[in-house]
């Protein structure tokens, strides 16, 4: 993972057509020191808006997000932002596979406990400081 911004914080963008989920991974990752969600996106168009302005260090994106086959948007993603680290989201633990094949940097499954999706975050965390 590349280093973190100035001032020393993880930027992350939250992309998943569900608010509810937003919401969730927004308030979960409120929790970690050095983690700011600084932007939320519903649909490919708009997460590819977002991480054009927003310059996120981080973007976890569903799996399944509307509006562009998820191989096409991470293409798209990592040749626009190359430094782009992302972390793919699904239900079905079936695309754990095609995502990191992909070029999702990680997988996580919507079903993982809080406390998962804390670790993992503090993992990264650890690993760009």
């Amino acid at each position: 993972m590349h280093a973190l911004n100035k001032e020393n914080e993880m930027r992350v963008l939250l992309a998943d057509d569900q608010v509810e989920v937003r919401s969730a991974l927004g308030l979960l990752l409120a929790q970690i020191d050095g983690v700011r969600v600084i932007g939320e996106a519903s649909d490919a168009t708009l997460v590819l808006q977002a991480v054009a302005q927003k310059q996120p260090d981080l973007l976890l994106l569903d799996w399944e997000l509307p509006g562009l086959p998820p191989e096409q948007l991470l293409r798209l993603l990592l040749y626009e932002r190359p430094s782009l680290k992302i972390i793919a989201m699904s239900s079905r633990p079936e695309a754990h596979r095609a995502a990191l094949a992909a070029g999702s940097h990680a997988f996580l499954s919507k079903s993982e406990p809080p406390e998962r999706v804390l670790a993992l975050f503090q993992s990264l965390l650890c690993n760009d400081s």
